[in-house]
């Protein structure tokens, strides 16, 4: 969500393997190829590669295109961060090789691809744990329930203040402070939490989590929520509180490395993805930036403090990107099989 352009030279989810391998084909839209030989940089590779999408895997991307840029320097990698939406947005119109997400692509993105003849593959790169934070000086909430976090959150809520949740809690208004509504964390967040009702509007919203990160560090008052690798980035400033799926705040779990690749932190774990054009992937430079992204990224995983991913499920990424190369079957006509 900061929308900062770098050019750099589960829980149900991801246990259950929310790998779902999506591919759209009928590609139509011409990508200019930009693989032409150079003989400055390794493997003669050169181009510049467009990443565009979420803030929450921003990051990770960067970190990816930085080290990548240093072997390949004749090749220009360039990471916006629009948020999801944005982000899916151009990857529709042809604008991006590659679009950073944090949540699946939704179908009618799927379709917009589709139309525009952007044929797509989908890779699980990381699992995120979003994280609810408050002020270090707030002494008084140390978990909240799913329950009260959708009261808090909902559409009409009519919590206003801390001691509407607890009477034993300050008579103090909560300030709020959450994702923009391009955001696929928001996306994520009112899903899981508020459901089909959607969320409040009344919160200080933004597409830039630096700006979520003050207004929490400045409030002792406040509540919000982004993703756990900004968290991890300021945790001298905030403090992550525990969400309790059931009823009891004693069954809380707090997001840490552990609690969120177990499961153990639900329902708030996610897995992160990347979406790579099927065109953009023929181009030597992106291919090759790919595969360093799935075979070296999880080290980067953790530097920008995310949960890496199960080597087996690297592999089953690996064989996705093999299987798009070589223009196998589409994973719906694999699932279509399996179903018969």
């Amino acid at each position: 969500m900061n929308k900062t352009k770098t050019t750099c030279n589960f829980v149900s989810l991801l246990a259950l393997g929310l790998l779902i391998p999506l591919t759209y084909s009928g590609c139509t839209v011409e990508e200019e190829n930009a693989g032409t030989s150079s003989s400055g940089s390794n493997n003669g590779l050169s181009g510049e590669i467009a990443i565009d999408g979420s803030s929450t895997v921003f990051p990770v991307s960067s970190a990816v295109a930085e080290e990548f840029q240093k072997l390949h320097p004749d090749v220009s990698v360039i990471v916006n961060s629009s948020g999801t939406g944005g982000g899916f947005k151009s990857f529709a119109r042809g604008e991006t090789a590659i679009s950073d997400a944090s949540r699946p692509i939704k179908e009618e993105e799927g379709k917009l691809c589709k139309e525009n003849g952007i044929d797509f593959i989908e890779l699980s790169v990381a699992i995120d744990g979003l994280t609810v934070m408050v002020n270090p000086e707030n002494d008084w909430c140390k978990a909240l329930t799913v329950a009260q976090l959708k009261a808090i959150w909902e559409k009409d809520s009519k919590i206003t203040k801390w001691s509407d949740l607890d009477p034993s809690w300050p008579d103090h208004e909560i300030n709020l402070y959450g994702p923009d509504t391009d955001s696929g964390t928001y996306d994520y967040f009112v899903e899981e939490i508020c459901g089909e009702e959607g969320s409040r509007s009344d919160y200080t919203a933004s597409s830039d989590d630096n700006i979520l990160v003050l207004g929490i560090a400045e409030s002792k008052y406040a509540l919000g929520y982004f993703g756990y690798a900004y968290y991890i980035e300021n945790k001298e400033k905030l403090t992550a509180i525990g969400v309790s799926p059931s009823d009891k705040i004693e069954d809380a779990v707090v997001p840490t490395d552990e609690t969120v690749e177990s499961g153990d932190y639900t329902p708030l774990s996610r897995p992160l993805f990347i979406y790579v054009s099927n065109k953009a992937l023929a181009r030597p430079e992106v291919a090759e930036f790919i595969d360093f992204y799935l075979q070296s990224g999880q080290e980067y995983v953790k530097e920008v403090g995310y949960v890496s991913l199960k080597e087996s499920i690297v592999e089953e990424m690996k064989a996705r990107v093999e299987a798009a190369k070589s223009g196998g079957e589409s994973t719906e006509d694999a699932k279509a099989d399996t179903e018969e």
